[in-house]
């Protein structure tokens, strides 16, 4: 299964960059934060640099986000990323 991400690298509030990676998905088994530590993972593990993530997905008819509470504070101001990536799982 392919899972679309946004791998984003953006000046930080306190200075620098972060890279953050927004993933198009959504636990089936309710366990976000487990799903959300699974893909960071994996796109870790494909060379990608991340310092916080999240999940993006549509409910009730809404983009909800899952993840660092500064990354979903931001998303939830600046809106969904274009999806740069995809990763199998």
């Amino acid at each position: 299964m392919k899972i679309h991400l946004a791998h984003i690298r953006a000046p930080s509030t306190s200075g620098g960059y972060i890279d953050f990676a927004v993933f198009d998905a959504k636990s089936t088994s309710g366990s976000n934060a487990t799903l959300l530590a699974q893909l960071t993972a994996r796109a870790r593990v494909s060379g990608l640099k991340i310092d916080q993530s999240a999940l993006a997905y549509s409910q009730n008819g809404r983009i909800q986000f899952y993840g660092s509470r500064h990354l979903v504070d931001h998303l939830a101001r600046s809106g969904l990323p274009r999806w740069t990536h995809e990763i199998d799982v």
